[in-house]
């Protein structure tokens, strides 16, 4: 039997990359959504997020995402999905989580960094979006969370490191 060094990666399959996400509603229901400008999925409505950064926890990167991209201060829910995507050269392992809007009142939309645009969108509206791949089916958990049902994982310890699932 040979024995030989197992080639890790190359240029058609990239090293994977932390990327984190927020699923936010308002006080009527709609999630917000933002406009891909760059790729991975480019002009494909997604929520916001993008990659962690060097030092980063998972929650402090999706706080600073969401701020980046919408403008919106948010507090940081249990994770609703983890979802691994490798497309247009790009490999992200995602961490969906749900969160609640800092400031209910706070609603206005400022569209920067990787997004081109960005809405509240009712559930029934959702069709009339082209939505990034895999994205529907953990809106539709994550709606069931923000309505009260006990889903997902938690932050164990209030320190946004370990998460568990609930009881």
């Amino acid at each position: 039997m040979a024995c030989g060094k197992i080639k890790l990666s190359s240029p058609l399959s990239p090293n994977p990359s932390l990327g984190v996400s927020a699923i936010i509603f308002d006080q009527d229901e709609r999630v917000l959504l933002i406009r891909r400008g760059k790729p991975p999925a480019a002009g494909f409505w997604h929520v916001p997020g993008g990659k962690l950064e060097a030092g980063e926890s998972l929650v402090e990167g999706v706080r600073r995402e969401v701020k980046e991209e919408t403008g919106l201060d948010v507090n940081i829910g249990p994770i609703m999905a983890v979802v691994e995507r490798r497309q247009e050269g790009f490999h992200y392992v995602i961490v969906d989580f749900l969160a609640r809007l800092a400031n209910p009142d706070q609603t206005d939309l400022l569209a920067a960094d990787d997004a081109d645009a960005a809405a509240w969108v009712a559930e029934n509206e959702l069709d009339k979006f082209p939505i990034a791949e895999g994205l529907l089916p953990i809106l539709e958990r994550a709606r069931l969370a923000h309505r009260g049902e006990r889903l997902g994982l938690v932050d164990a310890d209030g320190l946004g490191t370990d998460f568990i699932p609930t009881h």
